[in-house]
This record gives structure tokens, C-alpha cells and sequence, in this order.
């Protein structure tokens, strides 16, 4: 079945959700790709410099979530879309101006709050709508994700033709458009079960309390640190190796992302399914990204092979790498769905994120300190290792949690819990199992 089959298979809210997604990644992936190049070249910051200002970036958005997932369960998840979108219009505005890092970080520091603001919320809002068809519907979601991906960095690269600070301006008219058409033209939507009735603190403890999820959410943070380094270690690779076609080569990085999602991410989704159910497929996706980081072990640099090569086995790592996270993603949101209990959806999301986001703000630093200090020592080959065996750890843990969820029966078998197990609310619900239709 297409995706367009799919998409219109879904109500009206989901889908524009799912249209509402393109238009942020657009504007985000206008901006984002080249940040780094634009840090370390232009305004000549030093690679920790740059790892802290795209960390605080990510570690404003993802350590709020909490906060962000909160305010969407108590107030509705149409308000903190909007709000997260005006926001976001704000921090790309301010940032088409910085130049100083204390600038730098406090308008990546915006950009990031603004998505710990919606991002839960339009998670939240789609499980609610798509109910048991939620990993089909974060399938699609994704395609729509990822074409933001593949069309923003296209509409950056010409843009770059003028000038940064005329993209992050761009950015930040993308998003002030979002911002007046989710206000019209998106439903209002309220949790399930409103939280107003108990305090923040008690709704926090009940997520704490959820020691598989809180768990799951620990395992997951190797596949975050991975996955990120599409932003970080990879462009900082594409400089080394490319000098001045370095944009060039980290449009192809991103273009390659968008076509496996935009070209793939169904049948990934349905084959991954099918085949080890969503438990096993999130471990063997997460696999998949530590494999990804193989071919720049192999071949770091230019030295040996020649440039060719090199950037061969960049653009390798890049694929392999949107494959993983393409195989990961339905499987992770209707993990996170599951593990709430269908509880306080949002607020697990924001929490979930909160601990990969500190996960990713250590990951960042060390990943661009150790990358320029291994690339001046000509040892590249070390970091690129050391994620991969980042990676296998995380596969590790994911799949001793999927393991655990298993229940022995009579016979010395075991029946799967769904979705990594039983929901903190004692109740084994019963999650569909069947595999997504492949595309025809």
C-alpha cells in the first residue's frame, strides 16, 4: 500500500499532524545541517564549542520535555504545538543575528525549548488519534518526518548561496506560518485522562515509579547519541575530508536520509515487524545503527584509500544509519505508548526524552572533543569505534529488557508481552501484533 493509501486511511487531526511535521522538519533541516559548518568555519569556534552549542540545543529540547509533556497533558496539546512553534520562530530569528557564544547558545537554547514544547504534545496527540494502529501511524509519520529532512537541507543549500543568517531568517518565517495554521486549522485535543486532579510532583512520581519504562528509556539513550551524530560527527567528518565541498557533501548526507525514509520507511517498518515483532525489531534496529559507524572505523580518512573512498564510506555510514533509525522509530513510540499504560501519554514522553537528552548532551561533548583531538593525532578510527560500541551495549540492554518481558507458560515456552511488558497499571492490555501490509 502507498503512503499516500496510508495517509489518507487516517482522520483529519493525523493528518495534520503528520503535514504539520514536514513543515517543522523543513524549516529546522534548512538551518540545522550546516550549523556546524558554520560554528566551526565562519565564526571559527573550537569543536567543543560547537558540540556544547548543538548539545544545549538538544538538551533544551529533549531535558524539557518533561516540562513540555506536562503542560500538554494539564492543558491540552493543540496550546503547546502553537507555542512550541512560535517559539522556535523566535530562537532561528535570534539566531540569524548571533555571533558571540553566549548569543549562540541562548538562541540554540530557544530552538530547543520550542520543541520540548510541541514535540510531546504531537506525539501525544497522534497515539490518541491513530489508537491501536499507532505503530502504522508513526510509520507514516516518519515519511512525512524525513521528507522535511530531504526537502530542508535542499532549500538550505541554495539559501547558503547568500547567506547563513539569510537561511536561519527563512527558518524562521517556516515556522511563523506553522504557528498561524496550527492556531486555525488544528483541533483542540485534551488527554484521555486529565492530570489536573493530582499535582505535577504525584504525576512525576507515577512516571518514576515505572521502573521498565524508566528502564527502556535508560537503554535508549546509546541509540540517541548514535543517531544525533548525523548533526554532529558526520558533517565534522564531511569538513575534514571535503575542505571546501564540504556543504555539498552534507546536503548528500541528508539527502540520503530522506530517500531510505521517504522510499522505505514502510516497507522497513512492515519488514522489521513481520518479522521479530516490535520488541526484537527495535533491538535489531538499534544493531543497526551501531553497524553503521563500521565503514569510518575502517576507513577514517584519505590516508590510506584516498578521499574517494573516505567520503564513500562516509556516505555509507549515513544510509546504513537512516535505515537503523527509520527501523527504530514506529517501534520506539508505540514502545513508550505502551510502557505508560495510556497514562499520563505525554508526560512519559517528556520524561523519556529528558533521559535521552542528558544522554545526548554528555554524548556531544565528548563526541566533538575526542573527534578534533583524534583528527589532529590522525586516530578518527578510535571515536568511530567507540560508537560503535556505544551502540552494542544499547542493543544489549534492549535486548535483556525485551527478554524480560517474556512470561514462561506451562509448556517452558514463553508468551511476549506486548510491547516490552506489562503497563505500570497491572493490566495486560492487548496491543495488535500483526505486520503492516507491504507497499505494492
Amino acid at each position: 500500500m502507498s503512503v499516500l493509501a496510508k495517509f489518507r486511511g487516517f482522520d483529519r487531526a493525523a493528518q495534520l499532524l503528520m503535514v504539520n511535521q514536514f513543515g517543522i522538519n523543513l524549516g529546522f533541516y534548512m538551518l540545522m545541517p550546516y550549523l556546524a559548518g558554520y560554528l566551526s568555519g565562519p565564526l571559527g569556534l573550537a569543536a567543543w564549542a560547537v558540540g556544547l552549542v548543538l548539545g544545549v540545543r538538544n538538551f533544551s529540547q529533549q531535558g524539557m520535555f518533561l516540562v513540555g509533556g506536562t503542560l500538554a497533558d494539564r492543558l491540552g496539546y493543540k496550546p503547546l504545538i502553537v507555542a512550541g512553534c512560535l517559539l522556535r520562530t523566535a530562537g532561528f530569528a535570534l539566531l540569524a543575528f548571533a555571533s558571540d557564544l553566549p548569543s549562540l547558545i541562548i538562541a540554540s537554547a530557544a530552538t530547543g525549548f520550542a520543541g520540548a514544547l510541541f514535540n510531546p504534545a504531537v506525539r501525544a496527540y497522534l497515539a490518541a488519534e491513530a489508537g491501536e494502529r499507532r505503530v502504522e501511524a508513526f510509520a507514516v509519520f516518519n515519511v512525512f518526518y524525513q521528507a522535511g529532512t530531504l526537502a530542508g537541507p535542499l532549500v538550505g543549500l541554495a539559501l547558503l548561496a547568500l547567506d547563513f543568517r539569510v537561511t536561519a531568517a527563512a527558518a524562521a518565517v517556516v515556522f511563523a506560518a506553522l504557528t498561524v495554521a496550527q492556531l486555525f486549522a488544528l483541533p483542540a485535543r485534551r488527554a484521555a485522562e486529565s492530570a489536573v486532579r493530582t499535582s505535577v510532583l504525584e504525576d512525576w512520581r507515577t512516571v518514576v515509579a515505572n521502573r521498565r519504562f524508566v528502564a527502556f528509556a535508560a537503554a535508549m539513550v546509546g541509540s540517541y547519541v548514535l543517531s544525533f551524530q548525523v548533526y554532529l560527527a558526520l558533517p565534522l567528518q564531511a569538513e575534514y575530508l571535503a575542505g571546501d565541498r564540504a556543504q555539498a557533501v552534507t546536503s548528500a548526507l541528508f539527502v540520503i536520509s530522506g530517500v531510505v525514509a521517504v522510499a522505505g520507511q514502510l516497507r522497513i517498518t512492515a519488514w522489521f515487524r513481520g518479522r521479530w515483532g516490535t520488541g526484537r525489531g527495535l533491538v535489531v534496529g538499534v544493531a543497526l545503527l551501531a553497524v553503521s559507524f563500521l565503514p569510518l572505523a575502517i576507513v577514517p580518512s584519505g590516508g590510506i584509500f584516498g578521499d574517494a573512498v573516505a567520503l564513500g564510506a562516509l556516505l555509507l555510514a549515513a544510509a546504513v544509519l537512516a535505515v537503523g533509525t527509520a527501523a527504530v522509530f514506529p517501534f520506539e513510540m508505540d514502545t513508550v505508548v505502551s510502557l505508560s499504560g495510556n497514562r499520563l501519554v505525554a508526560t512519559h514522553y517528556g520524561f523519556y526524552n529528558t533521559v535521552v537528552g542528558i544522554g545526548i548532551l554528555i554524548g556531544n561533548l565528548a563526541t566533538g572533543a575526542l573527534l578534533g583531538a583524534a583528527h589532529a593525532a590522525g586516530t578518527e578510527w578510535a571515536v568511530w569505534l567507540g560508537l560503535v560500541v556505544i551502540g552494542v551495549i544499547a542493543a544489549v540492554a534492549l535486548a535483556v529488557l525485551d527478554r524480560s518481558g517474556r512470561e514462561p507458560t506451562r509448556g517452558g515456552r514463553h508468551r511476549k508481552r506486548p510491547s516490552h511488558g506489562m503497563p505500570p497499571s497491572g493490566r495486560v492490555v492487548d496491543y495488535p501484533t500483526q505486520p503492516l501490509p507491504a507497499r505494492r
